[in-house]
């Protein structure tokens, strides 16, 4: 009849449930990583986009051309945005994005998460690199005018490559649902590509093949690696069990039951629930439970099989459960509508959800055993078809019927189990196909003719004889054709025996129901309407014209200087801004500023500042990490203002021709580095232990009060209008500097100009940037039409304004904060 399933013994690991309630015995294996067969689909369906827009561009392009008409029109709404600067705003997404993912992973400890994350970026990188060489070296002018983007080139530019690498890092770094600092990754690259499209940067060819690589690259790799399961486990379960009145004092895990996430696995001791985790359990009382704990990774297999049947059959409604909760949430609402009709079912206790799990526990004294299949008996076959009649006459219906739904309690009452893929309220050609699964089931057990038989008595003539036009392949699961007593032929033999019993008056029986989707006819129907669909969206083009200068503006000459002291007054407000009243001195403050000038002689740009501002908070009475917080706060502030200035400047300026400029990747290759080598090192258990106890607790410490620092709306208003007026001042500083040589510019072009280069320059670790400013400011006024020997000059004459000059005033500020011990 049937044999219980007898729980694997206790492993030696043992954990002890964090509650005040007495302690409970838990024997549970620790969480690892599991390959979700769904990242492998997601996989294959990129490379699928990526082969069908090639594809269409290659051979449909002329298709488009009308519609590329219609969008240079409609794009004219939309004129500001043809002003943005591209390059500068891939490199702040790109930064945004991995800083801001980066930082959520490692808060959290998850270095290995991290690490692949970023070697995921930089396969990205190199992916769509050699797919534009690959591409350029087919050498098909269609496709290369189709994939081209203004800031690539033919070779290894030819795709952007900003989708590439960051979709294939948030790919790796995800899943969205679960980290949110992902979600606004996706987010923020999606937007950065609308708005790239519409200014003609990118086109949407470039884009989606270069998307489409990423996600290839990132879900490929997620696959190989596996993701940590993010479930619940071993004291976890208990105190979520507790929400449902079920205060377990042994949780047991079963070894060895569907482990295989990728592999659709079930038992009847939680009525099939695939891929499930199972335990038993005992709680205070004294009463037995079987936990069967569905994690949203590996339910992904049993959606995806829900979704084939879907797509399989034509005309019959399907379900399609996406998480694990909705799948339990179902399962338990089906077991206990059938229950309500006085059927049997298994002794379902309750669920609970918590975190990427869903649990659903089963009392364990009324479980059903499997049927012997070899031993089923014409009563059996009857209460069994008594069962399933009884439950589709009130609208509920199985739509999987397999022999491992055949089960038994232990009193040998039949029942049909795993109600999980069906539904209620089901029309009729649900139920009719339920009746078609069970009854050809059953011929495949005890033979065509005794199933029959058995099928009258229970379902009578009329019903069987309407079941004709559903007996087909498509109707059978094909565990009822894996069968060793099932054969091509028998289809065909148990219509022909309903037929038999149709008496001689009976009209001719109906032409059989259309079930399977697939033909040739619908194949090519479905590829013609997504290549219409792919043809309008990916040769869309808006205007490929760029304006990206406009005509200069007068201004006075000799204002270089002065604007030179109106930027140490800006920043020393924003340092000011962060300190209390009453160790704030104005005079002392303008002073700090000043003597960053002398460090400039010594120090690297940025250093010097950082270095003066830290020991004037020092000796205005503020601790270590306090005053740490504070410089942080203001070069956070400053370096933040610089950017959004950038951007603002940049759009309605439309300053986009410095593309060449920007190093691209550069930053992030370097934080990508940085990361993977912070990885290797926590995954030494030495050096985490010695960072985790010595200086972990000193970086908290420090983000705390930096936290506190930047959450004060006073203060940091002050701080961002003492920045601005740096900025402005600086950039103003050169504006002046052109025009004492007769150069007339528009002092807001010249700002962006000038904050841009002189951010680049700085980045070089020389003393104040000696060189490497110069560099590039006159490389990159000479770029936009100032003559080279006029901008040379200028950028001297602004150097000696904000750097020469700044060193002897800077030695006397220095030498006056240190009479007043103030540095």
């Amino acid at each position: 009849m049937g044999e219980r399933h007898t729980p694997a013994p206790a492993s030696p690991q043992t954990f002890e449930a964090s509650s005040p309630r007495p302690t409970a015995h838990i024997d549970d294996t620790a969480p690892r990583r599991t390959r979700n067969l769904g990242d492998l689909t997601h996989a294959v369906a990129a490379l699928v986009l990526a082969a069908v827009v090639i594809v269409l561009a290659t051979y449909m392009r002329g298709i488009t051309s009308g519609v590329e008409s219609d969008a240079r029109s409609a794009g004219k709404v939309l004129n500001w945005l043809m002003d943005v600067p591209a390059s500068l705003l891939q490199q702040l997404a790109t930064v945004v994005i991995v800083v801001g993912v980066l930082i959520h992973l490692l808060v959290n400890r998850e270095w290995m998460q991290s690490a692949f994350s970023v070697i995921a970026m930089f396969c990205g990188y190199g992916a769509v690199r050699g797919v534009s060489l690959l591409l350029s070296h087919i050498s098909n002018p269609v496709l290369l005018a189709s994939m081209q983007s203004v800031g690539g080139n033919v070779g290894g530019g030819l795709l952007p490559d900003i989708y590439a690498g960051v979709g294939a890092f948030l790919t790796v770094a995800g899943p969205r649902r679960i980290r949110s600092s992902v979600r606004w990754g996706w987010n923020i690259l999606y937007s950065v590509g609308i708005i790239l499209v519409v200014v003609s940067w990118d086109s949407v060819v470039g884009l989606i093949t270069s998307y489409a690589i990423g996600r290839l690259v990132g879900m490929l790799l997620r696959f190989i690696i596996g993701m940590q399961s993010k479930g619940l486990w071993g004291s976890q379960i208990i105190q979520t069990l507790r929400g449902i009145d079920c205060d377990c004092v042994s949780l047991i895990r079963r070894k060895g039951t569907n482990e295989e996430s990728g592999i659709l696995r079930a038992t009847l001791d939680d009525d099939l629930i695939e891929n499930s985790r199972i335990y038993d359990a005992v709680d205070a009382r004294g009463r037995r439970y079987i936990v069967s704990v569905l994690d949203s990774q590996v339910h992904i297999a049993g959606y995806l099989n829900q979704l084939w049947q879907w797509i399989r059959l034509s005309g019959v409604p399907m379900r399609h459960d996406r998480s694990a909760n909705d799948a339990n949430h179902h399962h338990l609402s089906m077991i206990l509508g059938l229950r309500n009709i006085g059927l049997d079912t298994p002794d379902v206790y309750g669920v609970v959800d918590g975190g990427e799990s869903s649990i659903l526990v089963f009392g364990a004294d009324r479980a059903p055993l499997p049927c012997n299949l070899h031993t089923l008996s014409d009563d059996d076959s009857r209460r069994l078809m008594a069962y399933l009649s009884a439950a589709n006459m009130r609208g509920y219906t199985h739509r999987r019927i397999t022999p491992d739904t055949l089960a038994r309690f232990e009193n040998g009452t039949p029942l049909i189990a795993g109600w999980q893929n069906g539904d209620c309220a089901s029309g009729g050609a649900n139920a009719t196909l339920d009746k078609v699964q069970l009854l050809t089931l059953l011929c495949a057990l005890n033979g065509i003719d005794r199933s029959v038989a058995t099928a009258r008595s229970v379902w009578g003539d009329d019903v069987l004889l309407a079941l004709t036009p559903f007996i087909q392949k498509a109707a059978v699961p094909a565990a009822t054709r894996a069968l060793a007593q099932w054969n091509r032929h028998m289809l065909k033999e148990l219509r022909t025996a309903i037929q038999g019993i149709a008496p001689d008056d009976a009209p001719e029986p109906a032409e059989t129901v259309t079930l399977s989707r697939f033909s040739i006819r619908s194949f090519i129907a479905i590829t013609l309407s997504v290549i219409a669909v792919a043809v309008i969206f990916t040769q869309l083009r808006p205007n490929e014209v760029i304006a990206a200068l406009t005509h200069a503006k007068p201004t006075m000459a000799v204002l270089c200087i002065v604007f030179s002291l109106i930027a140490w007054m800006g920043s020393a407000v924003s340092l000011g801004a962060f300190m209390e009243r009453d160790k704030r001195d104005n005079v002392a403050l303008f002073c700090s500023q000043a003597a960053q000038g002398f460090t400039a002689v010594s120090m690297p740009a940025g250093v010097g500042p950082a270095f003066v501002n830290l020991q004037f908070l020092r000796k205005n009475g503020y601790r270590n990490t306090a005053a740490t917080a504070i410089t942080s706060a203001t070069w956070i502030i400053q370096a933040l203002t610089t950017v959004m200035l950038l951007l603002i400047i940049g759009i309605f300026t439309g300053r986009s021709t410095l593309s060449g400029m920007i190093p691209t990747n550069t930053l992030i290759t370097v934080i990508g580095i940085v990361t993977l080598l912070a990885c290797a090192a926590m995954a030494i258990p030495a050096v985490r232990r010695m960072l985790t106890e010595k200086y972990l607790p000193i970086v908290a410490t420090y983000a705390r009060q930096l936290l506190d620092v930047l959450t004060q709306p006073k203060e940091l208003t002050f701080a961002v209008l003492g920045s601005l007026v740096l900025n402005v001042a600086t950039g103003l500083g050169f504006w002046a500097s052109l025009l004492a040589f007769g150069c007339h510019t528009n002092p807001m072009e010249t700002i962006f100009i000038f904050l841009l280069a002189n951010t680049l320059g700085s980045a070089v670790p020389t003393p104040g940037g000696l060189g490497a400013v110069e560099a590039a400011l006159t490389f990159a006024f000479t770029s936009v039409g100032v003559p080279a020997a006029v901008a040379l000059s200028a950028t001297l004459l602004y150097r000696v304004g904000f750097y020469w000059l700044r060193i002897p005033m800077g030695a006397l500020a220095m030498k006056w904060l240190d009479a007043h011990n103030l540095i």
